[in-house]
């Protein structure tokens, strides 16, 4: 089994700018004429879906990009996370929580800005493999 990642985002030039300067990742190529961005270089392809603020996903909702909460977040894993944190701040990313150090990792956390949440994670030993329970 394969998964992908969609992401909706407001302004779709913008998101590529800003994922491909903060994380490394590639444009592949542009789909569903130009509305979706497909950009490689992690583990599962990132798609952006342009998608208006405003907009309705479901019956009662609409898309609001200000700074949200969602369950369902990205986490990046990193080998420097000082590094990490520096390209993605230079990138547009708003740091929310600096770097803290735990038992099995280092992170910080960031919203993009386009308000998703995200972390930069930086594992001591092999991650999840290690992790207590």
């Amino acid at each position: 089994m394969r998964f992908l990642l969609n992401l909706d985002v407001p302004d779709l030039d913008a998101a590529i700018a800003f994922y491909t300067r903060a994380f490394d990742l590639q444009l592949a190529r542009r789909l569903f004429g130009g509305s979706v961005a497909e950009l490689l270089g992690g583990p599962a392809p990132l798609y952006l879906l342009q998608c208006d603020a405003g907009s309705v996903p479901c019956e009662g909702t609409q898309r609001d990009y200000r700074r949200h909460w969602t369950p369902l977040h990205l986490d990046f894993i990193v080998d420097d996370l000082e590094a990490a944190c520096a390209r993605a701040l230079a990138a547009g990313a708003r740091c929310e929580q600096a770097i803290r150090d735990e038992a099995d990792y280092r992170i910080a956390l960031f919203a993009d800005p386009f308000g998703h949440g995200l972390c930069l994670l930086q594992w001591r030993g092999s991650g999840y493999a290690e992790a207590s329970a």
